[in-house]
This record gives C-alpha cells, sequence and structure tokens, in this order.
C-alpha cells in the first residue's frame, strides 16, 4: 500500500522522511518532518518549484514547513526558497554573504541551464539568504525529532551542508548530502569546487552517518556508505589528493 509521501511524487526513507527528484535537474529535494516542526532540504530551481513543494509537502502532513536546510549555493538547490515565506532557513556559515552578493551569477546559471529567464531573474531578486549559519554542527528540534545540521564541507562548493535525519525505533539514520555525494553521474566540479578539499569532506560525511546510514545525493539515487568511501577514493585519484589513513 502506497503511503500518502509515494501518492504525492516522494519517495519515502523512513518514518516521516522522504525525498523528491525534481524533473529537470534531478536535484533531489528532502523531506523531515516531526511533532513540533517540519524541515525541508533545498528548495528546488524557481519559485514555482519552491511554492508546488510547500504545498505538496502541507497536503501530505496537513501543516506548512517550518525549516529550511540549504545544501549549497547553486541554483537548482536554493532558488525556491523565497516561496518559504516566514521559515527559518539554515545554511553553512558563509552561504548567506554569498547568495548576497551572487544574485546575478545565480540567475545567469539557472538561465543557462534552461531556467525560463522572467523566472530565473524573479527567484533571484526574492532570494532569502540564510538566518541561521551553521559552523560545525547544529541541532534543530522538531519536537520528537532532533534533526543535526553538519558544516561537513568544503568539497564540491565552499559551503556544503549535510543533513541528518535520526531513524526512529531503531531505523537507520539518513544523511541528506547535497552534491558532495552524485549517484546518476560524476560528481560535478565546477570553478566554486574545492578538489583537493572534497575528498576530506567525504570522510566528515561518513564519520557523521556511519556505516548503517542511508546516503542520499544531490542527485541520483540513493546510496550506502560503501558507495560514498568509492566516490571519495575516485574523488581523491581524479584531484591527485593523497588516499585516506
Amino acid at each position: 500500500m502506497r503511503t500518502a509521501w509515494e501518492e504525492a511524487g516522494w519517495e519515502q526513507l523512513g518514518d516521516g522522511v522522504a525525498r523528491r527528484r525534481m524533473a529537470g535537474w534531478d536535484e533531489t529535494i528532502g523531506g523531515i518532518a516531526g511533532s513540533s516542526g517540519v524541515m525541508i532540504v533545498d528548495t528546488g530551481a524557481t519559485l514555482r518549484d519552491g511554492a508546488d513543494l510547500r504545498r505538496t509537502v502541507r497536503g501530505v502532513l496537513g501543516r506548512d514547513v517550518t525549516h529550511v536546510a540549504l545544501t549549497h549555493p547553486h541554483f537548482d538547490h536554493v532558488l525556491g526558497t523565497a516561496a518559504f515565506a516566514g521559515v527559518e532557513v539554515f545554511g553553512a556559515a558563509g552561504l548567506a554573504d554569498l547568495l548576497r552578493r551572487s544574485k546575478d551569477t545565480l540567475r545567469d546559471a539557472a538561465i543557462r541551464h534552461g531556467v525560463d529567464p522572467d523566472a530565473a531573474a524573479e527567484a533571484a531578486d526574492l532570494l532569502v539568504a540564510p538566518h541561521h549559519h551553521v559552523h560545525g554542527q547544529l541541532t534543530v528540534d522538531l519536537g520528537d525529532r532532533q534533526v543535526l545540521l553538519a558544516n561537513v564541507g568544503p568539497g564540491h562548493t565552499a559551503h556544503d551542508l549535510a543533513v541528518l535525519a535520526p531513524g526512529r525505533h531503531g531505523a537507520r539514520e539518513i544523511v541528506f548530502c547535497g552534491d558532495l555525494v552524485e549517484e546518476s553521474g560524476e560528481p560535478q566540479a565546477g570553478r566554486d569546487a574545492l578538489p583537493q578539499r572534497w575528498p576530506a569532506a567525504l570522510d566528515r560525511l561518513l564519520a557523521l552517518g556511519g556505516e548503517d546510514a542511508l546516503y542520499v545525493p544531490g542527485h541520483g539515487a540513493v546510496v550506502d556508505a560503501a558507495f560514498v568511501r568509492a566516490q571519495r577514493e575516485a574523488l581523491a585519484t581524479r584531484f591527485g589528493v593523497a588516499p585516506a589513513s
């Protein structure tokens, strides 16, 4: 029998935890529900995406999103944030200043990748920067669930945030990785990547989740620790980084 999340087009990963792979750029959006709060992980590429996500979560849970966590500053993960008016927004330390400075860059990147120019300009103009800055780790209280935000970067960008949802009743922990991990293709190292430091970021990610966690890439299917470790070694080889000790 399909769950309410699945009926709404999401993939349920655990009790109160789901994710949605968006059309277009296949970016993953996470949803984490507690008794008194709901967190969404990333917000899509446009205000329309963000509004659709907010409406869908409300339809499944009967209540609104209360917290947004942004995993990194790329257009397909942040440009829907303004659709979540009044919601507390979290990001890695330094992300807020970067987004304020980079609205034109985000708009241009979105247009270059196929977003309608007017939609891209609107989303960039209204972009909401994080209110809360994660330097190391920060726990967010959703009532009966404590979600851990961890600044595990830099790597894919200078501002990579991971989100750990603890499992309930002995279930596996679930780690939303952003684009530090990609399953549907080779990890993308753009001009804002710090490739020499990326393998160490994956070491921190693995330490956060452990061997038994589910790891949710920014793009692609859910993976396990072995996949993350193999991707870490591939990146180390690709960028000439010493093997893990």
